[in-house]
């Protein structure tokens, strides 16, 4: 049996959908089982065991990137698609694939509806808000028997690697504190002026911290690094960090250590939790119930918001139409993380 996973972006979301695979890994041992994704997640799934094929979705590609992965999908000819992410551009992947069988949400949990007419198979309607639950009851309608974990599933050899990174990054250090920075254009992410005052407390507390932006961030790691310094005890930069397994391997090495993420609604959030790593979340126009981390509830995470939040928020919007910009994010101040931080088990 041959199974296509279709699920193209974004970090998070992708992250979010790989319990999709272990189920269906688990249920069909001897089945092939190739994913769908955009190239710059590709790495992340490569390193499964027991996904057999990995095909990269040109989103700039145009036509020429669709014949292409048209070609490569019928070479694998899979004989069921599953569409983890429910969106026209997923329902054209999922036809370009041939598959006799294309299984896909209820056509109530499609983001654009109209592309549930790719699916020949639909499940029922999730109760779940979040999308890893949505994710769950797709696959316990395809694969009933699978175990569903959300672990991005880490080589003993990649774990060590991680232990040894971190240790070089904070030498001798138990329960880290990790900040990843936010872009300063994302709507969900935390004002610059924020993340060193917060940097800054925690340094005067005794923490000791590391600072990470991958290179969506890159440019606001130099500019904090330069206001903060290079070298100050405790604090350690990890500028344009790229590597989606080895921070997952970080991540999971900072776990093991009792340590803390402290980031904003993003993909790197979601690699943290599913490494093992607790994460106390940002939260604005998002809301942990719908894209936190998982478990929502009754797990170590924590999710923090403004205390005097608008009555817009959450508005699970990507663009800020308020008059003074994202204040559900500028008004979450560094020394209520601080107080959240010192206050964690």
């Amino acid at each position: 049996m041959r199974i296509l996973i279709v699920r193209l972006s974004h970090l998070g979301d992708v992250v979010c959908s790989v319990g999709m695979f272990h189920a269906l890994h688990s249920a069909f041992p001897d089945a092939e089982i190739a994913w769908v994704v955009q190239g710059e997640y590709a790495g992340l799934l490569e390193g499964l065991d027991g996904l057999s094929r990995v095909f990269r979705f040109d989103r700039g590609g145009g036509l020429a990137g669709l014949v292409r992965l048209w070609r490569e999908l019928r070479s694998f000819a899979p004989e069921i698609s599953v569409d983890a992410q429910g969106n026209l551009k997923s329902a054209l992947v999922t036809l370009l694939g041939g598959a006799p069988r294309r299984v896909g949400y209820a056509r109530a949990d499609w983001q654009e509806k109209l592309g549930a007419l790719s699916a020949n198979e639909r499940a029922e309607p999730s109760s779940q808000a979040h999308l890893v639950g949505r994710v769950r009851d797709l696959a316990r309608h395809i694969a009933p028997t699978g175990e569903f974990r959300t672990s991005i599933g880490l080589a003993p050899g990649e774990i060590r690697v991680g232990r040894t990174r971190l240790a070089e990054l904070l030498p001798g250090t138990s329960a880290p504190i990790l900040l990843h920075l936010s872009s300063p254009e994302d709507t969900r992410g935390w004002p610059l002026d924020h993340w060193e005052e917060l940097t800054r407390e925690l340094l005067l507390g005794g923490e000791r911290v590391l600072l990470l932006s991958g290179p969506g961030e890159e440019a606001a790691g130099r500019e904090l690094r330069a206001r903060l310094g290079e070298e100050i005890p405790g604090l350690t930069h990890w500028i344009g960090q790229k590597g989606l397994r080895e921070l997952a391997a970080v991540f999971a090495a900072a776990g093991e250590l009792g340590g803390t993420l402290i980031a904003c609604d993003s993909g790197p959030m979601h690699l943290a939790w599913s490494s093992g790593l607790r994460v106390l979340v940002l939260e604005g126009p998002q809301t942990a119930g719908r894209t936190g981390p998982w478990p929502p509830k009754d797990g170590p995470h924590r999710e923090l918001r403004a205390f005097d939040s608008p009555p817009c928020a959450p508005c699970i919007a990507r663009r800020c139409s308020h008059a003074r910009g994202p204040v559900c994010m500028n008004d979450l101040r560094p020394s209520q993380v601080l107080e959240t931080i010192r206050a964690l088990p």
